[in-house]
Order: C-alpha cells, then structure tokens, then sequence
C-alpha cells in the first residue's frame, strides 16, 4: 500500500477549492493512486505565490504533499501541460463533471482507470459536438467505479443478454427489466430499445435518441447518489442561459 505522508510528483487535478484562512486554499485533487484528497495551498492567494497554479482547475498538475493526517499540505503543484480554456457550456460541463467527483467519490480510495477517463473527459471538453458523449462516459464509468453501475448488456432477469428488437424498463437498484416478462409499476413508466441500450454499452452515442435516453438514465441511476440537494453546476448553467 502506498504511503500517502510524503508524496511527490503525483499526477492529479483541481476538483474544488475554497479560501482557507487569511492568505491560503483548500483544495479537493483528484489523483490516480490516491483518489480525492484534501489539501491546505498556504500562501496561494498572493499574488506572488509560486503555488498558484496548484489551485487551477482542469489543467493536468504534477502534485506534491507532506502530513500524516488526512489534511495534506501541497508544497508543489506544477502544470504537467497545458488545460484547456472552457467558457459557456464547456464550462458548465467541467463544474458539472467536478461536482460528481467532488459529491460521491471517497477520499483516499485509488482509482487509476476513473483518473483516466477524468482526464480524457476535460481534455475533450472544448469540443462542442462531443460533450454529451463525453459527460455520458465519464457518469457510467463514475456509476463502475463505485459498483452501482447497471448492465447495458444483460437483463435484470438474469443472464440473458440484451436484444435489440425488445423494450426494457430501468430498475436503478437492478438494471434493465424486459417488457415481456414484467408488471409495469407506472403507467407512465419510460421503456428503452435494446438497440439503444447496446449502442449506450458500446459508448456509440451518435444517434440523438441514443443520447436522449443515455441522459435520462444516468440521471435516473444518479439520482439515489445525489439524494435531494440539488446540483450547484446545474444551477449555475440555469442562470447562465436566463442572462
């Protein structure tokens, strides 16, 4: 098990940060071997500091930290290159994207393959005709890493896999429910493809009905997740659109 009292070099990114004290920050990282940790940036908020770029949000850092408690203090936090410039949406979805990880990822739990789909994601969020894959991605990959994700290839039922010429409802708590075999418990209840649910486990998002669907569903399966406090990101991009 890695030691996390004296790290250096550690890739990661800003997931959040707040003023800390008079002149410093505390700042949530995302980090491979380390999941989300916390840390103080003393003397980040002077202009003069060195650290400040180690409280920069969607640029790749190099990170290093000392303590033996679960708050760390950074003494580095270089740019390993350079982030990207969001504005508007591509921005919205960065916070958006944050506020995930930020929420329902647990502190000091490795999670090298979740880092690497974070990266991935803010890399490609300055291209507008990608980011409802993008975001779609990253949730279902989010939804795996904390063993909640359902099965867009087998049936709630049991073993048998999807077929695409049939309809299925979502149980979040046990995955997808053929129409065949089930009750409805709402008349209102909303019925998937499989054709779409194999295009969602295969991450081809080209179709637009595919991308409708994929967005309601894993808001459906997050919704348990994020209990009744409503997302800030989500806020903030409704204020944004109304000026």
């Amino acid at each position: 098990m890695l030691s996390s009292d004296y790290v250096e070099g550690q890739s990661a990114f800003v997931i959040h940060s707040r003023p800390y004290k008079e002149s410093s920050f505390l700042v949530d990282y995302l980090t491979p071997d380390f999941g989300r940790i916390r840390g103080v940036v003393k003397g980040a908020r002077r202009s003069s500091s060195k650290l400040r770029s180690s409280v920069q949000p969607f640029v790749p850092l190099e990170l290093s930290w000392r303590g033996r408690g679960d708050l760390k203090s950074i003494s580095r936090g270089d740019p390993a290159e350079a982030g990207v410039f969001l504005q508007g949406q591509s921005l919205w979805c960065g916070l958006y994207l944050n506020e995930l990880v930020m929420r329902l990822l647990p502190m000091w739990d490795a999670c090298p393959r979740l880092f690497a789909y974070y990266r991935f994601a803010v890399s490609s969020l300055d291209q507008p005709e990608t980011l409802e894959m993008v975001l779609r991605v990253f949730e279902r990959r989010l939804l795996e890493e904390l063993g909640v994700a359902v099965s867009f290839q087998y049936s709630a039922t049991g073993n048998e896999r999807i077929c695409a010429n049939k309809q299925y409802w979502l149980d979040p708590a046990q995955g997808f429910v053929p129409t065949c075999e089930s009750v409805f418990p709402s008349p209102d209840l909303r019925l998937y493809s499989g054709e779409v649910l194999l295009a969602i486990a295969a991450d081809d998002y080209s179709e637009q009905q595919v991308q409708r669907d994929a967005k309601y569903i894993m808001r459906e399966s997050l919704k348990p997740l994020l209990g009744n406090k409503a997302l800030q990101s989500r806020e903030f991009f409704k204020r944004s659109i109304m000026g």
